[in-house]
């Protein structure tokens, strides 16, 4: 049976701490802050991020270095036959195409997913193949089992504010001051490939409610599981500096999704942050793997 190493990005959301415990490597996604540069979870934190971020910092998000990725690959090769990389979706970045290009030099030892997700539903394709490659399934197994199932995940996320959505790129100035003029609170979903818009609303009271409908939507439609027991679904949350609100959301899920049980809560990371801004909400759902 050949030993497999798991390996992802901080745009799972797994930290450095939760990493060690795992068992796994994450790779921290570089920052470039008012022209200096940091790493997610290295000399970066969550409370740091916020400050900067309100306070109108110049925030830019890059990929990986590579070069860093493969020297994390070469390392782990000395000790493991073969390593599983689980990088951000390739319709949010280009870090994937250009890991799964650079694997091919490593004659099949280094496989790298391309399974569309990103921050919790990213998470659990790791805790995925975590159970996989301790049931001896190689690196190509992993691959395979996990990007056969790439669409099998969603996620709805609200955000408080339009501004770093416009200063992202992803509004045009003028849709942003009108929405922000009008209150706007927008529900966008994640399935698959990328971020699109789903639906608007004014309070981000009812912006929790749409989401909640829409995961409900696709528990009955999408995966067949009307009650979301938690038999065939994992169900999750997610929310940017808020602590708080997240955890009033995280009581209507439970409360919406009772025979699922306890949901997991978690802050996005920071690469997904800066894009949105604080105060957003998410509800995501990853169908579990047959067997």
């Amino acid at each position: 049976m050949s030993t497999v190493a798991i390996v992802t990005d901080s745009n799972s959301g797994i930290t450095q701490a939760a990493a060690k415990e795992l068992g796994i490597s994450v790779i921290p996604m570089p920052f470039y802050i008012d022209g200096k540069l940091y790493f997610e979870d290295i000399n970066l934190t969550q409370e740091e991020f916020y400050e900067l971020l309100e306070n109108d910092a110049d925030i830019s998000t890059s990929m990986p270095v590579m070069t860093d990725v493969i020297d994390l690959w070469d390392k782990l090769l000395k000790d493991y036959d073969e390593v599983v990389y689980i990088p951000m979706s390739s319709g949010l970045s280009s870090s994937c195409e250009t890991a799964i290009m650079l694997s091919k030099e490593y004659d099949g030892r280094v496989e790298v997913v391309n399974n569309q997700r990103i921050s919790v539903t990213q998470r659990q394709s790791v805790l995925d193949a975590i159970e996989l490659a301790n049931q001896g399934k190689n690196a190509a197994e992993i691959k395979a089992i996990l990007e056969a199932a790439k669409f099998e995940s969603s996620i709805y996320i609200t955000v408080d504010t339009l501004k770093y959505l416009k200063n992202g790129g992803r509004l045009t100035p003028a849709v942003a001051a009108l929405g922000t003029l009008l209150k706007i609170k927008p529900v966008l979903q994640i399935q698959g490939e990328k971020l699109d818009s789903f639906k608007k609303t004014r309070k981000m009271k009812d912006a929790m409610k749409i989401m909640i409908e829409a995961m409900k939507d696709d528990c009955r439609n999408r995966y067949a599981d009307p009650e979301a027991t938690g038999k065939t679904i994992y169900l999750s949350g997610a929310y940017t500096k808020d602590k708080e609100l997240a955890e009033k959301y995280q009581k209507e899920i439970e409360k919406a999704f009772p025979e699922a049980g306890s949901t997991v809560m978690m802050p996005l990371s920071l690469s997904v942050s800066c894009h949105i801004g604080p105060g957003a909400l998410a509800i995501a759902c990853s169908r579990k793997l047959p067997g």
